[in-house]
C-alpha cells in the first residue's frame, strides 16, 4: 500500500467491551498521542481523559434509530483528518473487527493510500459471558463456539443469518447487537429446530457496574425482556453453559454491585477513588467539578520555592501542592539537596506518599489530617515562635493554618501552588447519566467539590445521599444545605472508601469475596 505524503495516520482501535482495567496498554497510548479521537457509543467514554490537551473530539455514535453520523460519514471524516496529516484514533467498543464495520473503515482509509493501524480490543462476545459467570466454551458443556449477529432482521428476504446451520451447529452460540429483536431471532430458531428450553442469557452493559443479566430459554426470554423492559447494548448466550452461572458468577456478586456513585474529584485526580470503588463493584460515575491549574501568580511561587532552603519548615497540606512544588523546584534545581536544611510536614498519608515519591523524608505528619492537628504537633516539638515556616497550598483555601502560626510567632510564607477552578468539560455524558439514571450516592473529597457542584445547579436525584472526606467539607455541605450520610474517620481515599464500605454493607461484610 503506498502511503501519501501528508504524515498523517488513523488507528482503529478497539475500546473493549467498558471496563476501563479491559483497554489494552497499545490503546492507551494511542489515545495519549492523538490529534484527532473519533469515539462511537459503545466505547466507555471515560478513556477520553487520557487524550492530550487540545485534542479534537468527535462523537460519532450510533444506537438504534439514532445516528450522529452514518457509516459513509464516518468513513470520509477518518479520510480527511487522517490525510490532513493528523494521529487520528476511531475509537469503537470492542474489537473493531468485530461486528464493529472496522473492516469497512480499514478500506476506506486503503482506498485513499492513507497508513492506518488496527489496534484489537476485548470483544464483548466473549467478556460479557465471562463477567456474567459464564464461560463460552467449557470441556463438559460444549465443542465449539459461534458468534453471530442479530443486527439484522430475521425474517427480511436475503438475511445472511442461517438458522437452519445455527440450530444444526449447537454448542455455544453467542449473538452480538439483536436484543431488539430478540421475539423475531428466537421465532426462528424454534422454527429451526432449537430446543424451547435451551438456556439463554442476556447481558447489558457488560463488564461495567451497570451490568444486568437476564436469564431464561429460547421459548421464554423474548416475555421476559419485554416484561422486565430489558433493552440494548445486550450480548446474549445460547447453550447450556449458562447454568454454569449460578456456580460462578463473580462480578455481581461484589460488595457494591448494584451501588451507583459520583465522584467529583478533578479528572486527574479521580481515578484513585473510581478504581477502589469500582473493585468492589460500584457503577461509578466521573462528574468532576474543579480542575487544577497552575496559580495566578506563578513567578511570586517559583521565588518562593527558589528560596526554599532558607526556611526552617516546608508544609504541605495536599498532593497537589506537593506536585506543584517540586515540579517548580525541578525547573529551578536539579539536586535535591539544594532544598537545604528544611524540614517537611504533611497532611495526610496521601500528601505524605506524593513526598516520599520524590525520595524525601516527611519530619512531621499528625494522626488527624487537618489543620489543627498540625498545630498541636508543632507545639509537641516546642512551638514555633521565630521559626520561618513556606506553607505550599492552594489559592483560596482555609486561612486558620497560617493564621494560627502566626499568632504562636512564626514567620509564615504563604505560597500559593496551585488553584482550583471550575470544571466545564463534560466529555464523558456523566450530567446526562446523572439526571436520566440518577445514584445512590455522591462523594465529596475537598469543600472546593462542594460548591462547584452546587454551583451547576443540576437537578438534585431522588435518595441520593452524600458521602464527605472528612469534617471541613461536611461543614461545607451542610452550608449549603446538604445532609452528610456519611463522614470518613480517616480524611484519605482509602479512609472514604471504608466508610462507604460500612454504610452500605454494616460492620458484617458478608457479600465479600
Amino acid at each position: 500500500m503506498a502511503d501519501k505524503k501528508s504524515g498523517g495516520k488513523c488507528f482503529l482501535v478497539g475500546a473493549g467491551p467498558g471496563d476501563l482495567g479491559l483497554v489494552t496498554l497499545r490503546a492507551r497510548e494511542c489515545i495519549e498521542q492523538a490529534e484527532v479521537i473519533v469515539y462511537d457509543y459503545l466505547s466507555n467514554a471515560e478513556m477520553l481523559k487520557w487524550a492530550q490537551e487540545g485534542a479534537e473530539l468527535i462523537y460519532a455514535g450510533k444506537t438504534a434509530g439514532a445516528h450522529t453520523l452514518t457509516q459513509e460519514e464516518i468513513n470520509r471524516l477518518l479520510v480527511e483528518k487522517t490525510e490532513a496529516g493528523k494521529q487520528v484514533v476511531r475509537l469503537k467498543g470492542g474489537d473493531p473487527f468485530v461486528f464493529g464495520r472496522g473492516g469497512e473503515e480499514a478500506q476506506a482509509l486503503a482506498a485513499a493510500r492513507l497508513r492506518f493501524e488496527v489496534v484489537p480490543g476485548i470483544t464483548s462476545a466473549i467478556a460479557g459471558p465471562a463477567y456474567a459467570g459464564i464461560p463460552v466454551t467449557h470441556r463438559g458443556k460444549n465443542s465449539h463456539v459461534t458468534f453471530f449477529t442479530g443486527h439484522e432482521e430475521p425474517e427480511k428476504s436475503g438475511t445472511a443469518i442461517d438458522f437452519a446451520a445455527l440450530a444444526k451447529l449447537g454448542g455455544t452460540q453467542v449473538m452480538l447487537m439483536g436484543v431488539e429483536r430478540i421475539e423475531a431471532i428466537t421465532r426462528e430458531m424454534l422454527a429451526h429446530g432449537v430446543r424451547a428450553d435451551l438456556p439463554v442469557a442476556l447481558i447489558r452493559w457488560a463488564t461495567t457496574g451497570r451490568q444486568e443479566t437476564l436469564v431464561g430459554n429460547v421459548g421464554n426470554i423474548a416475555e421476559r425482556v419485554a416484561t422486565s423492559n430489558f433493552g440494548a447494548p445486550a450480548v446474549a448466550v445460547f447453550g447450556d453453559v449458562v447454568t454454569l452461572r449460578d456456580e460462578l458468577n463473580w462480578f455481581e456478586n461484589r460488595p457494591l454491585f448494584g451501588k451507583r456513585i459520583v465522584v467529583t474529584r478533578a479528572r486527574t485526580q479521580a481515578s484513585a477513588l473510581s478504581e477502589q470503588l469500582r473493585a468492589l463493584g460500584a457503577d461509578i460515575i466521573e462528574l468532576p467539578t474543579i480542575r487544577i491549574e497552575p496559580p495566578s501568580d506563578l513567578r511570586t511561587f517559583a521565588e518562593l520555592v527558589q528560596d526554599a532552603h532558607s526556611y526552617d519548615w516546608i508544609v504541605f497540606t495536599s498532593p497537589n501542592g506537593v506536585t506543584a512544588f517540586f515540579e517548580m523546584f525541578y525547573k529551578l534545581y536539579d539536586d535535591a539537596r539544594e532544598i537545604g536544611p528544611a524540614r517537611i510536614a504533611a497532611i495526610g498519608p496521601a500528601t505524605a506518599q506524593r513526598i516520599k515519591d520524590f525520595h524525601l523524608k516527611v519530619d512531621l505528619q499528625p494522626e488527624e489530617f487537618v489543620a489543627e492537628s498540625v498545630l498541636r504537633e508543632f507545639n509537641k516539638q516546642g512551638g514555633v515562635e521565630n521559626l520561618r515556616i513556606l506553607l505550599a497550598r492552594a489559592e483560596k483555601a482555609r486561612d486558620l493554618l497560617p493564621r494560627e502560626l502566626s499568632a504562636l510567632g512564626a514567620i509564615v510564607d504563604e505560597g500559593f501552588a496551585y488553584r482550583t477552578v471550575p470544571e466545564t468539560r463534560d466529555d464523558s455524558g456523566a450530567r446526562r447519566r446523572l439526571l436520566e439514571e440518577g445514584a445512590d450516592l455522591i462523594t465529596f473529597t475537598s469543600s472546593s467539590t462542594v460548591e462547584n457542584f452546587m454551583a451547576l445547579k443540576l437537578p438534585w436525584p431522588e435518595k441520593m445521599q452524600v458521602a464527605s472526606i472528612g469534617p471541613v467539607t461536611s461543614n461545607t455541605a451542610r452550608e449549603h444545605g446538604l445532609t452528610v450520610a456519611v463522614e470518613a474517620r480517616r480524611h484519605d481515599i482509602p479512609g472514604l472508601v471504608a466508610a462507604l464500605r460500612k454504610f452500605f454493607l454494616g460492620p458484617v461484610e458478608d457479600r465479600s469475596r
